[in-house]
This record gives structure tokens, sequence and C-alpha cells, in this order.
């Protein structure tokens, strides 16, 4: 390679890549080898592993089958309604876009919700090109404490020329230090205050906060790219009815629908600002597939939701005490360990985040590394902490019983220090009986 060329991806990997399409003698054969890759991940994580990832989650067979349908070939760019597009003939792509606008209106009991952002960090930066000009003051939480990179310097927010304050954190209540912020906030007079939490296990003082920020017209932005099934499931604070100006969240994470961005709020003054940051400066023609899937989801998460994000709480809940009894330590123990989707274990004494999750994964066990708060930045590449989720596992038809046993699986690995080679016959052997997805209209409830 020259020595001015730079490759962010793993060398070796595309090297591999190479050697494979190389060997191939048509591009009929180079498709095979994509496709063989696909269906390689398929068997494996879709039906083999336990998949403890906590920004991931299955969607219903009618969610997938519509990302593959007819209608994902087509051309959408603008607003609803013919006058306002681009392109003649896009009048039953209308229906169907303003059905899943509706739809998440319903979902989430808001005035206001686009559909269009092809991500949630895209909504972070509509949210940022809409509030805020350069130069101006907001304050998000920090990384270590579970803040997102899209609200930090190398995100969106940064990326906007803003300034950034950290908001105060307790690390030991994992929320927001509301003594400190009402100190701290009037003295930088923020533009925007933050709420975007990739480590999220309690709920947040937005009432309060936005009380603090009214004295000088503050916005409240929460981020809840992890929260969102939860927020329209019933099973979290309700940002919005607490006075949060803007709620953004991930489709693709506790919503259960297809990887993508969602944007909600009630007040008619941001419809323009919101719209215009979405449409023309962010996204043009948005993937009708996704936004009919994204749909499909919404009524998914009305009709199901309650049950769902009620029984992933508890799966959640089950899973971190588990881990604690057998000599994991897990964080918030004093305050139930968690109210969400998501288990944090300090794994620091057990080889760190990165090597355990790493070992994990040999043995079928899929989570992933995560900053703590006693963490350093310069930390990310070995972090303490272990994150896991209950999403999948909880859509397979899990309950608390199996979550005990997927403690034991861990720490067999962990704990016990068994060959993570061993654990893997158990963990695929334990994974056969669950292969149907509930909480849809596909299978309904789990018995």
């Amino acid at each position: 390679m020259p020595v001015n060329d730079i490759e962010v991806h793993d060398p070796k990997i595309l090297a591999n890549a190479r050697s494979i399409l190389d060997a191939c003698q048509s591009a009929q054969e180079m498709q095979q080898a994509v496709l063989d890759a696909v269906k390689r991940n398929e068997t494996w994580r879709g039906q083999q592993c336990i998949n403890l990832l906590a920004p991931e989650a299955p969607t219903s067979p009618t969610v997938r089958a519509l990302l593959g349908s007819e209608i994902g070939t087509r051309a959408a760019e603008g607003n609803i309604g013919s006058v306002q597009r681009w392109f003649a003939g896009t009048q039953h792509i209308d229906e169907v876009e303003a059905l899943c606008v509706e739809l998440l209106k319903q979902a989430f009991r808001c005035r206001y919700a686009d559909h269009r952002l092809m991500g949630s960090m895209l909504g972070n930066m509509a949210v940022y090109y809409a509030m805020t000009e350069p130069g101006d003051v907001i304050m998000t939480v920090a990384q270590p404490f579970g803040g997102h990179s899209s609200n930090r310097y190398d995100g969106p927010a940064g990326q906007r020329g803003l300034k950034i304050v950290d908001v105060p954190f307790d690390p030991i209540e994992l929320t927001v230090d509301l003594d400190l912020f009402r100190k701290l906030a009037p003295l930088v007079r923020p533009k925007v205050v933050t709420l975007g939490l990739s480590m999220t296990l309690f709920p947040l003082p937005v009432r309060e906060m936005k009380e603090v920020l009214q004295e000088w017209g503050g916005k409240l932005f929460f981020d809840g790219a992890h929260q969102a099934g939860l927020i329209a499931g019933g099973q979290f604070q309700d940002p919005l009815a607490e006075g949060a100006d803007v709620l953004t969240g991930s489709a693709g994470k506790t919503f259960g629908g297809p990887q993508s961005g969602m944007i909600m709020w009630n007040d008619g003054a941001l419809t323009e600002p919101i719209t215009h940051a979405i449409f023309p400066v962010l996204a043009a023609t948005h993937q009708v597939n996704r936004v009919a899937a994204l749909a499909v989801a919404a009524a998914e998460m009305i009709a199901f939701g309650k049950d769902f994000m009620a029984q992933i709480v508890r799966n959640s809940q089950a899973l971190a005490a588990a881990l604690d009894r057998r000599g994991i330590p897990v964080l918030g123990k004093h305050k139930g360990y968690t109210t969400t989707h998501q288990v944090i274990a300090d794994v620091g004494a057990l080889g760190g985040g990165l090597e355990v999750a790493h070992l994990l994964a040999r043995a079928n066990l899929i989570t992933n590394k995560n900053l703590l708060p006693r963490d350093k930045p310069a930390d990310w590449d070995r972090p303490s902490g272990l994150r896991m989720g209950t999403i999948e596992v909880t859509r397979l038809g899990m309950k608390e019983t199996q979550m005990d046993q997927i403690a034991d699986f861990i720490a067999r690995v962990l704990i016990e220090q068994q060959s993570p080679n061993t654990v893997l016959e158990d963990v695929i052997e334990f994974r056969q009986a669950y292969q149907k997805l509930y909480y849809c209209f596909d299978h309904g409830l789990p018995a």
C-alpha cells in the first residue's frame, strides 16, 4: 500500500474480501459470495446466538417483508402532497407516508411527527440545525456517564459549531445532578439542553430541568434513541408530556422497527424549522419501503407495546439480579438495577469490556463494551463496562426464568472460567427453542 494511502477499515478483513472476489470466475459468483455471507450471519446471529445488544431489535416478519417491497424502488422527494412533491404519480406513496405520520402521532401521543430521517443521529442533526446557530452554547451529557457522541464535539453538535457544556451527572444515582444543574445552567444560559444517553437505566428530571430553562427561553431536547419504544409503550417517562420541546428516537431499538430515525414535537412554532432541516437539508428520497415498515412497527407498538415493553423491563431487572447473585457487579443495584431494557455490568476486574465482550461472543453470547462513569475518554476502546439489553430475547418469547439461565451461561464463562466452546454447545441448544418472534400481528403474544 502506498505511504499516503489511509484506510479506516481493518486491512486484513478487506484483503480477505479481495481474495474471495479474486477467486471468483464471474460476477455471478461474486454475488453468491455476498449471499453466502448474509446467510451465514442469518444462521448464526439469527438462530444460534443469544443477542443481548441494547441497540438491536429483530423486526416482525411483516416489517421485514416490507423492507424488500416494490415501493422501495420509488422516489418521493419532498413533503406529502402532489404540489409539494418533485415527482408526479406519488398518490399511493403519499397515502403510505401519511399513515406513518399519523401512526407515529398516535404511538407517541403528540401533535407532530416526521418519518423521513434515515437514522436517529440525523434526528439529532435536524434538531441542532433547527434550534441553534453556530457558536451557541448547549449542554449535553458526557460520554463516560452514558452520553452519546451525536451530542458531543465529534458528532452533529460539534459539527454545527456549538459550544458544549457538560450536564452535571451523578455517577452513583446515574441521573442528572439537579442541584448542580440549577447552579450551572443559569451561568451559561444554554440555547438547548440535550438529554441523550446510550447508557440509560433510570428516568431523568425533564420537568425540573425545563423549569430552569424557562428563565431565558432555553429548549429541552430529549434524545430517546434507546427509550423510544419504552416511551410509546408507557413503560418510561413521557418526555413531551413533561416539558421536552422535541423528542427523537431510533425505530430500530426498543421500538422494534426498521433501522431509521423518528422525530416528534408538540409546538407548532417548531414545525417549519424542524421540517426544513429534514427537507431539503438532510433528506431527499428517503426509502419509502422503510417508511411503510416504520408505519407497521408503529401499529404493532400501539397494539402490543404495553405488554412488550413491560416484559422487557421485567427481563432486564431479572437478568441484572441474576448476574449480581453470580458475582458479576451490576450498576444501579440500590435502585433496582434498571427501569429500561439495559443492564450495565462492571467487568473491570474480569478483564474489561472489550475482552469480556469478545470472550462471551465465542460462546454465542452477544454483548458490547461500554464506558462506566469512572472511565476516562481515553478508555473508549477498552472501557470497564459491559452493556446488555433484553429487546431481542423478549421478542423471542423469553421471560424471567430464561434470564436466570442466560445469566448462568455468562457466569460460567466469566466467573467459573469454563471454556467458551463448552458453553457454546449449551447456548445453541437453549436457543433452538426460541425461534419465533412475538408482540406482533404475525404471532401475537407469547404463551
